[in-house]
């Protein structure tokens, strides 16, 4: 059975009795009627027990707070350590008061809160980094500042933090791996920009602002577009390098021969040597700096015509040379040529403008070449009319000798 405690009262305060026993004083000296005596002392006991009654209500609500407050603590501490994945006998159920119960869980819930905090800034951070690389593969830079890491607040667990990280680690991986792609595609870029006398930056730009100048410490573009626009600019760089190549080892081709035809010195032979070494040079071993620029092929073509133009105004000269040759071949094999018809038959080629000189050349040379072979299919035939010509010549020098002798013996 619970015992009612009366509230303490000091010695100076007054008690309930004492002041009943002066009120039934100063009801005598009034002369008070037993009715309304009555009455009075009803209405005091009423208002006494109002004022416990209202005493009881409040400390009745003061204690369903407190119970709710413990309930919350309770509920939140429960749903933190579900979160968090802490060990289910992490919080244990405390007896005793409320207040004791509430002191006790206090703490408890404290540290948890702190725990939580420092969990969620984990996974915010983890979860921006991973929305800021995603981004970047999928090329989406603009997007990335306004882009919140949603955090599960019902799943803060480290498994699922372990998770992101892992998966943060690979992409992190991807980042370096796709980054190192991207510098050597640059560098490639620029390696073909250098032989060519290409604008690397305009060349680059193209592609992507952040490859030339990142700002705002922007990474470059590792996209997937910016590593496919990439791969494209060096096919047709590398497709651009390969035809002026070409172009320019045709040139030089052709340049030998003219320079071979018209029997031009080494000096200004000399003055398109980086052109004519490039003759029999493959495509990567082509790297010097401007070799293939525009600005050369212009000038190796300004020359080649120039040559052609000369080798026009020689053509006549040429010809003729040839037919020369040709002469002095026959006559060192002693075979008949009318060397006077074929010549005027050549000059009137010649001037009547109506034949290809460089036809006509090359059927000289065709000549030429025909005339050697005669030459040395005659060879050993004429070695043998030499040897038996001196032989009979020697033989016709002895007779002689023998009758010069004869006749100064017997005179």
């Amino acid at each position: 059975m619970t015992t009612i405690r009366t509230p303490p009262f000091s010695p100076s305060q007054t008690t309930c009795g004492s002041l009943l026993v002066e009120l039934q004083r100063i009801w005598d000296e009034i002369g008070e009627s037993e009715s309304e005596r009555d009455k009075m002392l009803l209405q005091l006991e009423q208002e006494c027990l109002d004022i416990y009654r209202r005493k009881v209500e409040k400390t009745k609500k003061y204690r369903a707070d407190l119970c709710q407050t413990l309930n919350e603590a309770e509920t939140e501490v429960s749903s933190l350590v579900s979160a968090l994945g802490e060990n289910a006998n992490f919080v244990q159920k405390e007896k005793g008061t409320l207040h004791d119960q509430l002191s006790a869980i206090k703490p408890v819930l404290e540290d948890l809160r702190m725990k939580k905090q420092e969990r969620m800034k984990e996974f915010s951070e983890t979860q921006s980094q991973i929305v800021r690389i995603c981004a970047e593969i999928a090329g989406n830079i603009q997007s990335i500042n306004s882009v919140n890491a949603q955090v599960n607040e019902r799943d803060l667990t480290m498994k699922k933090l372990g998770g992101l990280k892992s998966y943060l680690q690979e992409l992190q991986s991807e980042k370096i791996l796709r980054l190192q792609k991207v510098n050597s595609h640059v560098n490639t870029i620029h390696e073909l920009s250098v032989v060519m006398s290409i604008d690397f930056v305009k060349t680059i730009i193209e592609v992507h602002p952040t490859l030339v100048d990142p700002s705002h410490g922007q990474m470059r573009s590792i996209s997937n577009d910016t590593l496919a626009r990439l791969t494209g600019m060096i096919h047709s760089l590398k497709e651009e390098k390969l035809q002026r190549l070409q172009k320019l080892q045709d040139l030089g081709s052709t340049l030998m021969e003219l320079w071979n035809l018209l029997d031009t010195s080494v000096d200004e032979q000399k003055q398109f040597e980086h052109v004519t070494c490039l003759f029999s040079s493959s495509i990567d071993e082509v790297v010097r700096q401007g070799c293939l620029a525009l600005d050369v092929i212009e000038q190796t073509e300004v020359e080649v015509e120039r040559l052609k133009v000369l080798k026009a105004s020689k053509m006549k000269e040429l010809v003729l040379k040839r037919q020369n040759e040709l002469e002095e071949i026959y006559r060192g094999v002693h075979m008949d040529l009318d060397t006077d018809a074929a010549r005027q038959t050549l000059v009137s080629l010649i001037d009547s403008g109506n034949v290809d000189l460089s036809d006509l050349l090359s059927g000289i040379d065709d000549q030429i070449v025909k005339a050697k072979e005669q030459a040395l299919s005659r060879k050993d035939i004429l070695d043998k009319v030499e040897k038996w010509k001196y032989a009979s010549d020697e033989e016709n020098w002895l007779d002689d000798y023998e009758r010069v002798k004869k006749i100064i013996r017997f005179a």
